[in-house]
């Protein structure tokens, strides 16, 4: 019998993949949601994962989208990928979409838990086994942050033909929280919620090797010393880089965190290929760096800015008050709103009271009128004459040595923007333009 070569995958039939496997060309495992494997194995974090989305409807349609891959035909998923004639790597993880029993699509997975890197030289290798095997999609996980699922830790250009992919621990369980929110994507099956349920449990289990975003890269401590000692920093500082990116990754685990507390998926700022040039030429020149967290139906994104020369975070939000009357009554209506957040958490806006800030937005001025939130009274006479088109409601945290410490850091941005969404944004509304009226037509005798 002649010897068939194995030279893609996607685009082969079925049943010569299992031909394959049974001439040992192919070496996988299948899938199994409670893997005879030991407990915090990457092996077994693999497997529980890839039989979730096997499993879980909801689940497996928002990643399978995030991977654009395809959600029709038969999907098959595999453990410990490896073909020998080709690597003697072993790819954790292999899932393929069958129609009319052909491969269409298929993706390779490569995990890591625990303080694991990835490795550029494994993920190089991975992408060239894509290559020659005509898979399209290679999906790293770790506890790694990213901006975005189409970002990559590592500094890799793939080719063409290779789709890089990367998704962190802590958003594949974010997702698997919304899902058990009651909303419009909520899963319907109520076998399928106690999976999740299940799967959510062993993840967030420290045995698992699965943590959060505890701590920023050395470059942020290198960068706010060298800010705060007055030394000359220049765009080609690696230590420079390594600090936008923790940055980027502190504002996406801000992100996650609030999408757990709140029930829906809450957006750090977009990033594109140029983010990262333009936040280190901005960082040299003016020592901060921006965010923001887009929160569905709140009154506005929370805009964020680190400042790293004065050790300062500010996080504010735009309200846009009634513009049918004027400025005095606008100011009226702002205190009322601020007065009913006292009102829905007097210890909580006890507590923060002293950093909020008021400023106006005033219509063809260079800058707003800002005044202490003690100090609003004042408004109105500072905006006599002037037209305010909208109020900003701003916190200011000084971070001290906190702001230079890389686990400190994280602690206090993540209960600061706990504290100014519990105290202030979540009760604030912008108002909205009444439905116009028919004139009442005279009757015509």
């Amino acid at each position: 019998m002649i010897k068939k070569n194995l030279t893609k995958l996607v685009g082969l039939k079925k049943e010569d993949f299992d031909f394959f496997v049974q001439e040992k060309q192919i070496q996988i495992q299948p899938a199994r949601l409670i893997p005879t494997l030991k407990t915090g194995d990457e092996m077994a974090l693999t497997s529980i994962f890839l039989t979730t989305l096997s499993l879980i409807k909801e689940y497996r349609d928002i990643i399978f989208k995030e991977l654009k891959l395809s959600r029709s035909g038969k999907v098959f998923y595999y453990t410990e990928a490896c073909f020998p004639e080709i690597s003697t790597s072993r790819i954790d993880g292999l899932i393929l979409i069958v129609i009319k029993g052909v491969i269409a699509d298929a993706a390779f997975f490569e995990m890591k838990n625990k303080n694991n890197s990835l490795s550029k030289e494994q993920i190089e290798t991975y992408i060239d086994i894509s290559k020659k095997l005509k898979v399209g999609k290679l999906v790293t996980v770790s506890n790694e942050f990213v901006a975005d699922s189409s970002h990559s830790p590592l500094k890799i250009k793939p080719p063409k033909s290779v789709s890089l992919f990367h998704f962190s621990w802590t958003y594949l369980i974010t997702i698997g929280r919304l899902l058990l929110f009651k909303n419009e994507q909520t899963i319907k099956d109520v076998d399928q919620v106690e999976i999740m349920r299940e799967v959510l449990y062993y993840f967030e289990n420290p045995v698992s090797g699965i943590n959060g975003y505890v701590q920023m890269k050395p470059g942020w401590k290198e960068l706010a010393e060298n800010i705060r000692a007055q030394k000359p920093l220049k765009v080609s500082d690696e230590y420079i880089e390594d600090a936008v990116v923790s940055w980027y990754e502190e504002e996406k685990d801000m992100a996650l965190l609030m999408s757990r507390k709140l029930g829906v998926l809450v957006k750090s700022s977009p990033k594109n290929k140029d983010s990262i040039k333009n936040d280190i030429r901005k960082v040299v020149k003016e020592n901060y760096i921006n965010g923001q967290l887009s929160i569905k139906d709140s009154v506005s994104d929370i805009k964020i800015k680190v400042e790293f020369e004065r050790r300062v975070v500010t996080m504010s939000v735009k309200v846009a008050p009634p513009m049918n009357i004027g400025t005095v009554a606008r100011i009226t209506w702002i205190s009322k709103q601020l007065e009913n957040c006292k009102k829905k958490d007097l210890d909580s806006f006890n507590k923060l009271h002293k950093s909020l800030w008021i400023e106006a937005n005033v219509k063809y001025a260079q800058a707003n009128l800002k005044v202490k939130l003690s100090d609003l009274s004042t408004l109105s006479e500072l905006s006599k004459d002037k037209d305010i088109q909208a109020f900003h409601i701003t916190l200011i945290s000084e971070f001290g040595a906190g702001f230079a410490s890389n686990k400190k850091f994280i602690v206090l941005i993540e209960q600061m923007v706990l504290e100014f969404y519990e105290c202030m944004v979540q009760h604030l509304s912008n108002w909205k333009r009444p439905a116009p009226k028919l004139e009442q037509k005279e009757l015509v005798d």
